[in-house]
Order: C-alpha cells, then sequence, then structure tokens
C-alpha cells in the first residue's frame, strides 16, 4: 500500500469536512487555504469524492462541499481504497491471486498476510468522527489554562 499525495489531501479534506459537519458548508478557496491543497488539485480531489459518495455540493453563492454521511460512518479504509486502490502491500494477500507459481510454499506470503491484517484492523476501524473527537481532544488539551 501506498498513499499517494491525491489519498493524503482526500484524507485530509474528509476530516476538515467532518470537522465542519452540520456547520456552514465549506468553499474550495476556505478550504484550500485551510488544508494548504493548490485550489485546481482540491477541486478533482472534491469531484472524485463526490462520485463516490462521500460528499455533496450546494450551488449558489451560499454553495459549498459538505460530507454526504455522518462521519461515524466514514471509515479511513473506505477513503484510501476509493482513492487509491487496494490497501494490501502485495497482489499474493488476496484469495483470487493467481500470479505466483510459488504462493503454497512461499515464507513471505505469511509475513504480508499478518501485515495486512494489521493495517486493515487499524484502517477500517478508525472513522472520521474519531478522527475528529482526536482533533477535538488536542485543542481542548492545547487551550487548558490554570
Amino acid at each position: 500500500m501506498k498513499i499517494t499525495f491525491k489519498g493524503d489531501y482526500a484524507l485530509k479534506t474528509v476530516l476538515d469536512l467532518a470537522l465542519n459537519h452540520n456547520r456552514n458548508l465549506s468553499k474550495i478557496p476556505d478550504m484550500a487555504r485551510r488544508l494548504d491543497i493548490p485550489r485546481k488539485f482540491l477541486e478533482q480531489i472534491l469531484l472524485e469524492l463526490k462520485k463516490g459518495g462521500f460528499v455533496n455540493s450546494k450551488r449558489g453563492k451560499e454553495g459549498g462541499f459538505y460530507l454526504a454521511k455522518d462521519p461515524s460512518s466514514i471509515k479511513l479504509g473506505d477513503v484510501i481504497r476509493f482513492i487509491d486502490g487496494p490497501i494490501e502491500p502485495i497482489g499474493c494477500v488476496r484469495a483470487s491471486y493467481k500470479g505466483c507459481r510459488d504462493i503454497h510454499h512461499c515464507v513471505f506470503k505469511k509475513i504480508w498476510c499478518k501485515t495486512t491484517k494489521a493495517l486493515l484492523d487499524i484502517v477500517d476501524r478508525i472513522t472520521f468522527e474519531d478522527l475528529v473527537q482526536d482533533v477535538t481532544a488536542g485543542k481542548a488539551a492545547l487551550s487548558y489554562s490554570i
């Protein structure tokens, strides 16, 4: 698995929308500035996320982007797979893989299967609501005063 710049930006975009969930719609120039993403690239990412059913948009002067679902129902792994493809480190961990004659005797396959399971256990458990809670808890810790 390799997360591309596009995948990283898509994750940050979904998180930004999750942080603003049920508030004002997010406008591209504001998001691009907050996330430090080139505006044209952000537009492409938002269109792709819209096709994937992660975000919606509203047109017009008061328009903008918002999450299509509650942040608690969007998992980190869902966005990664949609933008960057399979999460496995190598194809042979899939049951349908037929590209290797040594697959039944390969000592490395066990390692890649364990690696994949550990990775999936993490990315398929974490929701964007979890991440929002982490961000807001961090902000609360930073604003602590005596």
